[in-house]
């Protein structure tokens, strides 16, 4: 009986830390603070991007996440961590990542880099 009561103590304790932790990919934009042009990168992100590139958490299923991106010196591709690699590589692609330079105009991958820095 005491087995089953510490199993359940231990269940409830995880659930409520699995609540506590903030869930980003799930709030607004409005709540994650996001500007027009942020918000606007956000959603073009989900289509061109979220896929392989995860945004909130250091884990990702395909390629590297994008968390913290600006935040380090270099981008995986060990290319410098500024605007232009990056846009660069939205649109000439590097290594695995497809180019994306048809799909995507000069709107969407500067709205996406405004959404990276929020990262």
């Amino acid at each position: 009986m005491k087995q089953k009561a510490s199993i359940l103590i231990s269940l409830a304790l995880l659930s409520l830390l699995a609540a506590c932790g903030d869930d980003f990919s799930k709030k607004t934009d409005a709540e994650l603070g996001l500007n027009e042009q942020q918000a606007r990168g956000r959603r073009v992100y989900h289509v061109h991007c979220a896929a392989c590139h995860a945004a909130y958490t250091t884990s990702s299923s395909k390629g590297p996440s994008m968390k913290g991106l600006y935040g380090r010196q270099y981008l995986p591709s060990g290319l410098l961590a500024n605007d232009h690699f990056v846009e660069q590589s939205f649109v000439r692609g590097r290594r695995m990542m497809p180019a994306l330079g048809n799909s995507m105009s000069q709107q969407d991958v500067g709205d996406v880099i405004a959404y990276l820095h929020t990262l």
